[in-house]
């Protein structure tokens, strides 16, 4: 049972105030996923006012998503256990200090420990935003809050860059981080008059040690996804942290089965509804993760579109989801659909999507937009539906848990989509490229390449290599989309089946 103040006790219909705490919330999650991706747009300038290494770069790129990936099943736990609201108030403090700290810096050390801190500010809110929208609304609106906060994801990765671009022509590097504070200092203002407290029973005891082993074997595995592309994945700096992750998470299945108060409460995995919904959120995020790592490429090596250009050019895959979320179209469909139905047709729009720009975005512009079109549309319907079947798989009370598992999947996901992915554009370039230039990647290739006509080929087969992946990725995730709609279907049967035995 969920103890929540008296003062902000949600009525039968979800809390009064609902719509003004999730735009609150929605802003507070905005800023937060736009640190993933603005940064990039700095680098130059970082360069050159910090003295930064190429390292050092890597380093304030990563440490803001390695700690953030690696403390959202802890950081779920502990809003559960403590208090949503407590940690939702603690996260912006933490996040609007780590952007002061960020924005301030002398020096590279101090920008990399800003953002680490920024990063432990960032997981609290992921968690912690998700797990409120579950406690304010009621069954009948959660799908729709849930569509409109997902719709914040792509609106973060679509603009990130380009408020960055804004900022960088108008101010120094350290502005990008300075616009956060605003937003964390109305954000506390708003959740401490606004938000309701909320948390599991008082009975529960910390899971100290299985705190530690989650942080540690999510951040295993999640650094060796980041270095991945950087050292090979057969490399020792890949291997070994990966080996040690997965090590690493099994003693924490194992504990988690033994105590009686787990931080994550392994029997969920027997429910067919969460391992659905489960398969399904990774190979959403997969498709996601893969195909934008592509596009980028495409655009880029394949169509010679800069990178503010190439930038611009994914932006209707985002608008996509944004548009079809913010009128509601995939909470309408929900109930007529089923969640396996407007999981499965979310996922084959996606899929097909995939497929469109594979076969019809290397004769120009035009193909590649309708497939991302269509890939938002895919996105918009499967997305909040995975996500409220996760969140409705899960007890009430362990809110902030279901919320850490959705984000781990993603950032899961992605970074499976980009290894798998960009692994088969790898071969099928290598495979394709002249013996005798011999070069792995496609700028070496071009610049070791001696004659226009050998040029030609080996771009050639780098397009070769995008299309094949992009199908590979359209399959995959056109597999996965059925398979979790046959597993939703069977737990949908059961639970129907449950109920009139109970009758």
């Amino acid at each position: 049972m969920t103890a929540t103040t008296a003062e902000n006790r949600p009525t039968a219909h979800g809390h009064p105030q609902r719509w003004l705490i999730l735009g609150v919330i929605c802003l507070a999650q905005l800023t937060v996923l736009l640190d993933n991706t603005v940064l990039n747009v700095a680098i130059p300038s970082l360069t050159k006012e910090l003295d930064a290494s190429t390292a050092d770069i890597q380093w304030m790129i990563n440490a803001y998503s390695l700690v953030q990936s690696g403390l959202l099943l802890t950081a779920g736990s502990a809003a559960d256990r403590y208090g949503r609201k407590k940690m939702l108030v603690a996260g912006l403090a933490l996040f609007g200090i780590g952007s002061l700290v960020a924005g301030l810096a002398q020096s590279s050390a101090q920008l990399i420990a800003a953002r680490a801190g920024m990063g432990i500010g960032g997981a609290l809110l992921i968690t912690t935003t998700l797990a409120v929208v579950v406690q304010i609304f009621d069954d009948t609106e959660r799908v729709k809050a849930i569509g409109l906060w997902s719709t914040v994801n792509s609106l973060g990765f679509a603009i990130g860059p380009l408020i960055g671009g804004v900022v960088l022509d108008h101010f120094w590097w350290g502005a990008i981080f300075l616009i956060n504070i605003p937003v964390a200092i109305i954000g506390l203002v708003a959740v401490v008059s606004l938000v309701p407290e909320s948390r599991s029973r008082q009975g529960d005891r910390p899971d100290l040690l299985g705190a530690l082993l989650s942080t540690v074997g999510m951040t295993a595995v999640v650094y060796a996804i980041i270095s991945g592309p950087e050292h090979g994945w057969t490399s020792a700096q890949v291997l070994l942290p990966a080996a040690v992750g997965v090590v690493v998470l099994g003693a924490f299945a194992v504990w988690e089965l033994r105590i009686p108060y787990p931080m994550l409460d392994m029997h969920f995995f027997r429910n067919q509804r969460f391992v659905g919904a489960v398969a399904g959120a990774i190979l959403v995020a997969f498709g996601m993760g893969g195909s934008l790592f592509l596009l980028t490429q495409h655009l880029q090596f394949v169509l010679g579109y800069g990178p503010l250009e190439a930038g611009l050019r994914t932006a209707p895959l985002a608008l996509t989801v944004v548009a079809l979320n913010l009128t509601g179209i995939g909470a309408r469909l929900l109930p007529r659909l089923g969640t396996p139905g407007t999981i499965a047709s979310g996922m084959t729009l996606l899929s097909a999507g995939l497929a469109a720009i594979a076969l019809l975005g290397g004769s120009g512009y035009g193909g590649m937009l309708l497939g991302l079109v269509v890939m938002g549309a895919g996105i918009s319907l499967a997305m909040p539906a995975m996500a409220n079947a996760i969140m409705s798989a899960i007890p009430p009370e362990k809110a902030g848990v279901g919320a850490g598992i959705n984000g781990t999947l993603a950032e899961f996901g992605n970074g499976l989509g980009v290894a798998v992915l960009g692994a088969v554009l790898n071969s099928r370039f290598a495979a394709l490229v002249p013996a005798a230039v011999g070069a792995a990647s496609l700028p070496a290739a071009l610049a070791a390449a001696g004659t226009t006509q050998e040029r030609a080929r080996i771009a050639d087969a780098f397009a070769s290599g995008v299309e094949t992946s992009q199908l590979v990725g359209a399959v995959a995730v056109l597999a996965g989309g059925l398979l979790a709609a046959v597993l939703l279907r069977r737990a949908e049967r059961a639970d129907s089946s449950g109920a009139a035995a109970a009758a």
